[in-house]
């Protein structure tokens, strides 16, 4: 597993500077689309699986630097998946999920070898907090924070809350600034308008979801004002913000 450096504010990324993998494991969509949707936001590279045969399958090809693993899964456990993935890569750590709440079960996980352990229901919160102490105690190094996303010439500093586009400064108003930093977080990547009201307005706004449209309109009138198009949509899918170059 390639070492990970912790970037400050939580985040992180391996020492060749490309993005922590987690495999998240668990056969109800929703709650690992849910759990990949969060990790994403940490900047992880995140895929999931949904039975103990694919994860292992997942598990050799993707090689994380972390595992989220369901206990229950519909073909074969998650104490065995364990065991299959830790013959080829020993070292990597793995959170169990389990809905049970009983200390043999607990017991039983921690026994076969798994490094930390999550009941359900749980938060977010916690489940990332756990996932960085792993990744801390499998080899992390404090490193220099960076308070600046970049993505081609559009640089957004989360400190000072300043954005500029090569060397024109720009003013946004808060929720503008968090709409960029959403996107910026996630360059190239499509994002749907369900993501974006969750994770900016932090609720949803059930039909009025043409607020996301207006806001990235505002966007696009500061940003790509007098010069090539970064944020596009994708019809039927969302929006992405990519670079010029591209």
């Amino acid at each position: 597993m390639t070492e990970a450096i912790d970037r400050g504010a939580g985040r992180m990324c391996r020492t060749d500077g490309s993005a922590v993998r987690v495999l998240v494991v668990d056969d109800e969509s929703t709650l690992s689309e849910l759990l990949a949707m969060a990790l994403r936001y940490e900047d992880w590279e995140v895929r999931t699986a949904g039975d103990g045969a694919n994860a292992v399958r997942q598990a050799w090809e993707f090689r994380p630097d972390a595992i989220v693993l369901d206990v229950m899964l519909p073909d074969i456990d998650g104490v065995e998946v364990l065991r299959r993935v830790r013959a080829r890569t020993p070292e990597v750590p793995v959170l169990f999920l389990t809905a049970r709440d009983a200390v043999e079960d607990r017991v039983a996980g921690l026994t076969a070898g798994g490094d930390d352990y999550v009941t359900k229901p749980f938060s977010l919160e916690e489940l990332v907090a756990r996932l960085r102490g792993l990744l801390r105690r499998a080899g992390m190094a404090a490193a220099q924070r960076s308070s600046e996303l970049v993505v081609g010439d559009l640089v957004l500093d989360e400190d000072a809350h300043e954005v500029r586009r090569g060397d024109r400064p720009i003013e946004l108003t808060a929720t503008e600034f968090e709409l960029l930093r959403y996107l910026m977080r996630n360059p190239r990547r499509v994002l749907s308008k369900a993501q974006i009201l969750d994770r900016v307005w932090n609720y949803d706004f059930g039909g009025q979801s043409n607020v996301v449209e207006l806001y990235v309109s505002y966007l696009r009138k500061k940003i790509d004002a007098g010069g090539p198009s970064m944020i596009h949509t994708v019809r039927g899918s969302g929006y992405v913000l990519r670079p010029v170059a591209e």
